[in-house]
């Protein structure tokens, strides 16, 4: 490989809120820091959340850390680890008090932020900004920071894979630009918050940027994976006909201000589903809109806010695309349908973004702590971001400290033949048979479809790139979704529809086999209880 290279004390590949945080946080503690990202640098996935941020401040009555705790340990469908859960809920107001000195405007009085509810929360908890676009104003506040403090982005530049020494531990990352030029950043960290997957699909609220390319860098890297099964569909996008690419979404934070799930006949069908109806957690109410329209033989369902007032004010974002759909959310129920939305699983790192190679560290929706488990409670996405990214730079700090001097960066070699399918055939059969509700039959066909549809190429530009980490990507996801003999959290298999907390209440590690094919660990639920 040859082409351009530099150095770095420290490699960040992404650009949202994970990314940035580390990113500023790295530069004030001294260290020599470039970003790469695929677009500009506020085009990644955190500037289409809309909701919020989770967290608890103390200033609402019967609400509490331990309750918000609770509350995700709950949603995480028995697969949330308490330790990492704890950590990030005691770390978010510090992170939102630290995330608003750096230029967050959110709405509310300085005294006392205005307040939401989303599904699966106890309290009105979620913070927000501009209505529903709390994620635009993060994003904007951090670009603005990234800016002032001169920060070095290297953008319109795709991750290839991470540069290793003889003993396994990281010295680098290898790039291509946007005319598929090569280059080298020599590092002895490399901080992945590429975010997550939804590209899998052809329906997602997710950016065209989510192809999954942290999380095959790492594996190819030597790192394990964990919980990739557990892809979790928002339950409400707007639905104006067959679409691909990037939906529309309509917050959560719209049934947490009153509005109902209601079907073709306007019954109101989430009232006999779960004791919070409207509210229940992501995936229980997804799951009960694609078995209502498969009874019902509709194409969507309806979430009535008819009832709601200032309906504009409060959610701009969502009414602009009604409006532009010729939808008025003031007398007419919006469609909805789910959507592929949110990867809870990713590579396996620990609270502090360490992941199992040295120098490899990930943070945000690319990484699984043990935060989310099978299914992520509503708006604690950005909570974990923010967190994660502070973490991540001290975890950097500490083992820089005990490693000693830098480590000397090798070159790279000739970008390696990896297996890639057309992107299009991979989207359809993951949509087809890995969306909500799975079987056995299902999951042999996409994976049939992948492979046949796979050859070996030298990714030579971005569009090889992401092809070649989606198809890595598929043949995981469907590794674990076949191993899965059970329905938990945002896995349902309608071939086994009950819960298994005997022999399946434990975490599915993936790693890459000598053939370079990604595996589900032999005997990973043997035992587990």
């Amino acid at each position: 490989m040859t082409g351009w290279d530099a150095r770095a004390d420290l490699v960040v590949v992404g650009s949202g809120v994970a990314g940035l945080s580390a990113a500023l946080d790295a530069v004030a503690a001294g260290l020599r820091t470039v970003v790469v990202t695929k677009d500009g640098i506020g085009e990644g996935s955190t500037r289409w959340a809309q909701g919020g941020i989770a967290v608890v401040l103390g200033d609402i009555a019967g609400d509490s850390l331990d309750s918000h705790v609770a509350d995700t340990l709950a949603a995480g469908g028995g697969l949330s680890d308490p330790v990492a859960v704890g950590t990030v809920v005691r770390g978010g107001p510090g992170a939102l008090r630290r995330l608003r000195e750096r230029g967050a405007l959110f709405d509310g009085r300085d005294a006392r932020l205005d307040r939401t509810r989303e599904g699966g929360h106890s309290a009105f908890r979620v913070v927000h900004a501009g209505g529903d676009a709390t994620g635009a104003e993060i994003e904007r506040a951090l670009v603005a920071a990234a800016r002032s403090a001169q920060l070095t982005v290297l953008d319109g530049h795709v991750a290839v894979d991470a540069l290793r020494d003889v003993t396994g531990r990281v010295t680098g990352l290898s790039v291509l630009d946007a005319e598929g030029r090569p280059g080298v950043l020599h590092a002895p960290a490399v901080l992945l918050a590429t975010g997550g997957y939804g590209g899998l699909y052809a329906s997602t609220t997710n950016p065209p940027t989510a192809t999954g390319d942290g999380v095959a860098l790492a594996l190819r890297a030597g790192a394990t994976a964990s919980d990739l099964e557990f892809v979790q569909f928002h339950p409400t996008v707007l639905y104006t006909g067959p679409a691909q690419g990037r939906r529309p979404l309509v917050t959560e934070a719209v049934r947490g201000e009153g509005a109902v799930l209601r079907d073709r006949t306007g019954v109101a069908f989430m009232a006999g589903v779960h004791p919070r109806a409207d509210l229940a957690p992501r995936d229980v109410v997804a799951a009960a809109i694609t078995r209502r329209m498969a009874e019902t033989g509709a194409d969507c369902v309806h979430l009535d806010a008819t009832g709601l007032d200032g309906f504009a004010a409060r959610f701009p974002t969502v009414y602009a695309s009604c409006r532009a759909a010729g939808i008025d959310p003031a007398t007419d129920p919006i469609p909805v349908t789910p959507a592929a939305h949110y990867a809870c699983g990713g590579i396996v790192a620990d609270v502090d973004a360490r992941t199992g190679v040295p120098g490899l560290y990930a943070a945000g929706e690319v990484a699984r702590t043990g935060l989310h488990g099978a299914n992520r409670l509503a708006s604690n996405s950005l909570l974990e971001g923010l967190v994660a990214g502070e973490r991540a730079v001290r975890a950097v700090l500490a083992d820089r400290a005990f490693a000693g001097p830098g480590i000397v960066g090798r070159a790279a070699e000739p970008a390696p033949a990896l297996p890639v399918a057309d992107r299009s055939v991979v989207q359809r059969a993951m949509t087809r048979y890995a969306g909500i509700g799975r079987d056995a039959t299902g999951l042999a066909s996409a994976s049939d479809a992948v492979e046949a549809a796979t050859v070996t190429a030298v990714p030579l530009d971005r569009t090889g790139v992401e092809d070649a980490a989606l198809t890595l990507l598929a043949q995981a996801v469907l590794a674990a979704a076949g191993t899965r003999r059970e329905t938990r959290g945002c896995h349902v298999r309608t071939d086994f529809p009950e819960r298994d907390d005997v022999h399946q209440r434990a975490s599915l590690p993936v790693r890459m086999d000598a053939s370079g094919r990604p595996v589900v660990v032999a005997d990973a639920l043997v035992g587990a209880a």
